[in-house]
């Protein structure tokens, strides 16, 4: 299912401030990208990359965890070059299918985001509840996980499902470290008041066309629907909410291996951080770069350290327990 862009000529490209040089026209001006990001994102960027550098971008657009049973499918001879925004704790799961890399700006990067020598923090994604105001009035909304537990809910939460979305990945894994020893026993009771999406994508889409009255998912995905005038409001659970890190990363023996680290130095640099937080909503992990308007300043909200899936067993493991709690 590749999804391939074409840049008409090198003489088209946009300087980049110094970032980094397009490469020479006689060289092979193509990188393949394997993605989680949603089509609307891919399709907002990558013109601008193709358009800046002379590199024709092939992506293939996957769920995370297709993503990583795909390039474990392919290790000995990768099809891919470049690893696009995929939760950071999946990519440390097959951290050896990886060729360590920094960006040329690496110093702008947040050190708190920095977790593994195998991949970059690429943003700082944050995890919510947002609920549409037109179905559940908000001074009777849930405002922690706790509550998220209470029976009155069942049929009323959309959420993503973590055998096939990164991101209700990292949504259990918080569960289990807000509740600790008592985690699993706590998913379970919140899991009974799901309705499951095929994709962390649907998820709002379910909210704001009232199929559920809320649902878990990014931050950067209710924004633009609240931007876009649906009727739902943003909730930061006030007992633990997680801003990790997805992350960018080069494959090991990419067959395009030089444009793949020209397109993690743009992907990195201040000009698309800034394009990220501005026209998608999500929040960047340089220093230098402020977060999207209208939302609150981390320093503002419980974070808690979001335990990696090594703690809980392992990828496998915890798959294996999410199915027996949400009774399959």
């Amino acid at each position: 299912m590749f999804r391939r862009r074409t840049v008409l000529g090198g003489i088209l490209g946009v300087a980049l401030s110094g970032v980094f040089a397009a490469p020479a026209l006689a060289q092979e001006k193509s990188v393949v990208v394997y993605t989680a990001h949603k089509a609307s994102i891919v399709d907002t960027l990558l013109p601008m990359f193709e358009q800046e550098t002379g590199i024709r971008a092939e992506v293939v657009k996957l769920g995370s965890s297709d993503i990583a049973r795909r390039v474990r499918a392919e290790a000995g001879k990768p099809a891919a070059d470049v690893i696009w925004s995929v939760t950071g704790s999946q990519l440390t799961e097959y951290a050896d299918l990886l060729e360590p890399y920094q960006p040329k700006e690496m110093d702008k990067v947040d050190p708190q985001f920095v977790e593994s020598p195998a991949w970059t923090p690429y943003t700082a994604v944050v995890y919510v509840l947002a609920v549409n105001t037109e179905l559940q009035p908000m001074d009777g909304a849930p405002r922690t996980w706790a509550a998220l537990a209470d029976p009155q809910w069942k049929g009323q939460i959309a959420s993503a499902r973590a055998d096939g979305s990164g991101s209700a990945m990292q949504q259990l894994q918080t569960v289990l470290t807000v509740f600790g020893d008592k985690g699993w026993d706590e998913y379970a009771k919140i899991a009974r008041n799901f309705v499951f999406t095929d994709s962390s994508g649907a998820v709002p889409r379910f909210v704001a066309d009232g199929e559920t009255s809320m649902g878990l998912m990014l931050e950067d995905n209710a924004l633009e629907y609240v931007r876009g005038g649906a009727p739902m409001e943003i909730v930061h659970l006030e007992d633990g909410t997680a801003a990790t890190p997805d992350g960018i990363a080069l494959v090991k023996g990419g067959p395009n291996t030089d444009n793949g680290r020209v397109f993690i130095d743009w992907a990195m640099s201040k000009a698309t951080q800034e394009r990220l937080v501005q026209d998608i909503g999500r929040r960047s992990v340089r220093t230098d770069v402020s977060g999207p308007e209208g939302t609150p300043p981390l320093t503002e909200l419980k974070l808690v350290e979001v335990k990696p899936l090594e703690a809980f067993g392992g990828a496998d493991a915890v798959l294996t327990k999410w199915r027996q709690a949400i009774g399959e």
